[in-house]
């Protein structure tokens, strides 16, 4: 199979993106994938690098596809943002490896996941490579959208668009057959609750965690009826996030900490000792800050999903109520569904979907995750 299988329900990108790799003489030196979560930008933008550095133009058979797609390409580099933002940096460092001429393959290829993230300075110092691109630099910007909020309008400018858009469930739930050996009874499941999003239908298909997790942020809507229960399910909620984010953490966090300490010569003896001991101090605090940086990023991504699911919920009884003959978002969900579409006015439930909508808003503003919870668990309370 070639790398073009892994792109899902994408078959007008993936036409440009292969004719465009087939012609690798007039290759454009930027490119933009846009698409809603869960489209496939960065897998998208992997499997374009792979064709670019395939002599069969993305065959999957080869060492430079297998590399590619594993992340292990000396001429192919990912920024994949753990924190709140990319750093000013980290950007200039990677950008000026990828101006250096190709190891092995036709580019130098810089892959940017979440490049929405990028601070000012650190979109400055893109921009300036993209203004004025190596020879053989290809850059690859993975972002929600174009608009100006997302990606300054001076790299949009410069960079070739790939829009990419929601897969349909089939080709969700048939690369969860293909190419994860998922059953296909739980393939249709996870891909019709998944709201488009492949790698969510992935882990709902495989971690009865999430299955649970799931299960309870589901409940919530008809579950909150007094002034406790908003407190209660609202430090519920921020509570799991935590956990989820320090089991996903945890032992990464500790690797890199003993890496840090071996590299630092820990446990070592002699007159070097404690000279290394002192300089060590500031890459365990940077690396400390790191850490912090990438836990704070899980725990809202956490909540992010759990209030993607309430607004999925609220948007099915708009539908119920409404008659409107669409899918539902939560299909399983239909007979929670239908009861609140009988007991909550039209007005009442948008004002609810308005709260859950505002909640992310704040949590993007860097507001504390307690505060923005209660207060939208207390605007779903009221109605």
């Amino acid at each position: 199979m070639s790398v073009w299988g892994e792109v899902v329900g994408q078959p007008s990108a993936v036409a440009e993106l292969s004719a465009a790799a087939e012609n690798s003489s007039a290759m454009t030196h930027a490119w933009l994938f846009t698409g809603p979560p869960g489209s496939g930008r960065s897998v998208a933008a992997r499997a374009f690098a792979a064709a670019l550095q395939c002599p069969r133009n993305g065959c999957g058979e080869c060492v430079s596809c297998h590399t590619v797609m594993a992340g292990t390409h000396s001429d192919v580099r990912e920024i994949v943002p753990e924190g709140l933002s990319i750093s000013v940096a980290s950007m200039r460092t990677l950008v000026q490896s990828a101006a250096r001429r190709p190891a092995s393959g036709d580019f130098q290829v810089l892959i940017i996941q979440d490049a929405d993230r990028l601070g000012e300075r650190a979109a400055n110092a893109l921009l300036k490579f993209i203004e004025e691109p190596p020879e053989q630099t290809i850059f690859l910007l993975c972002a929600p959208s174009d608009h100006p909020e997302d990606l300054p309008i001076t790299i949009r400018s410069r960079c070739r668009p790939v829009p990419l858009r929601t897969p349909p469930r089939d080709a969700i739930a048939d690369v969860l057959v293909r190419r994860d050996g998922i059953d296909p009874e739980s393939a249709q499941w996870a891909a019709s609750v998944s709201g488009g999003h492949v790698g969510r239908a992935r882990r709902l298909a495989r971690d009865p965690e999430a299955r649970s997790y799931r299960e309870t942020v589901l409940r919530l809507p008809l579950a909150v009826r007094s002034l406790g229960d908003v407190f209660a399910y609202a430090a519920s909620l921020v509570t799991n996030a935590k956990a989820e984010a320090v089991e996903l953490n945890e032992s990464r966090d500790a690797a890199e900490r003993e890496e840090l300490g071996v590299a630092m010569g820990a446990g070592g003896i002699g007159k070097g000792v404690a000279a290394a001991a002192r300089s060590a101090k500031a890459a365990e605090n940077a690396l400390q800050k790191q850490q912090k940086s990438r836990n704070t990023r899980t725990q809202r991504d956490a909540i992010d999903r759990a209030l993607v699911d309430l607004a999925g919920f609220y948007r099915d009884v708009l539908v119920v109520g409404s008659d409107a003959q669409v899918p539902l978002t939560n299909p399983d969900r239909e007979t929670d569904v239908r009861r609140a579409a009988t007991e909550w006015s039209a007005e009442s439930v948008l004002r609810r979907l308005e709260a859950v909508l505002a909640c992310r808003t704040a949590m993007d503003a860097n507001v504390k995750p307690e505060i923005a919870v209660e207060a939208m668990m207390m605007s779903l309370q009221r109605g």
